[in-house]
């Protein structure tokens, strides 16, 4: 068997757009994911039963569905309701990036929530304690301690969830986006070399896993090394 670069070469201008499209999906998808996991993270740990259970019922849904079934009620799924459709969101809904997005984003955010609330409720009661000691309010030792206390310990587990979103933007090629698995999709059409089309797309998707493994590396050592061992 011959792996024919020249095929690749040629298309290398696709493979880079669908990494433009892949980065930025992962991107946004991570930022608002983020952003919605921090007050569901909060919600878990809440000691009012209303606040727990409604997040509760919200991750346990998301995380019990399969992300391409969330996809397709998105994308496809609201498109039957006339009263969507005459929204004025529908503009953004009929938009195959935003609903990728929000879909990406829904998800991450369940599965980031709960990291958050474990690493919440694995705080050392001896930071509580000082916080109270000094006086703090409630909101101000969730502020200043618990919460970015807990973001830090939640790095190695939100790598995992990062990575894991990476490969999950690769569904986005289903719904007409040309990301990296699209453009290989796109090659394989155009030539029949399903070998090197998908060969090639899996190095890209290697290569940044390999990129993001190092960084969370690179911001463990900086925000967790003083839990690493000491060194004799």
């Amino acid at each position: 068997m011959i792996f024919d670069y020249n095929v690749i070469w040629e298309a290398m201008p696709l493979y880079v757009g669908g990494l433009l499209t892949t980065l930025k999906l992962l991107a946004l998808s991570l930022f608002f994911g983020l952003l919605a996991a921090v007050p569901l993270g909060l919600m878990r740990v809440s000691k009012q039963p209303l606040v727990n259970m409604t997040a509760w019922l919200y991750t346990y849904v998301i995380r019990g569905t399969p992300m391409l079934v969330q996809l397709f009620l998105i994308y496809y799924g609201l498109a039957q309701f006339e009263a969507v459709r005459e929204s004025f969101m529908w503009p953004l809904l009929s938009s195959a990036t935003f609903c990728a997005c929000l879909a990406f984003a829904v998800n991450t955010s369940a599965y980031t929530a709960e990291i958050i609330a474990g690493s919440l409720k694995a705080t050392p009661h001896g930071e509580i304690e000082a916080a109270k000691a000094i006086g703090m309010s409630r909101m101000k030792m969730y502020r200043r301690i618990l919460l970015p206390s807990a973001l830090r310990r939640a790095l190695p587990q939100y790598s995992n969830e990062v990575i894991m979103m990476l490969q999950t933007t690769s569904l986005a090629s289903i719904v007409t986006l040309i990301d990296i698995t699209g453009a290989a999709r796109t090659v394989n059409a155009q030539y029949y070399l399903p070998f090197e089309a998908y060969i090639t797309a899996g190095v890209f998707y290697l290569c940044l896993t390999f990129i993001l493994v190092r960084l969370f590396k690179l911001a463990e050592r900086r925000w967790l090394g003083y839990l690493a061992p000491r060194k004799h």
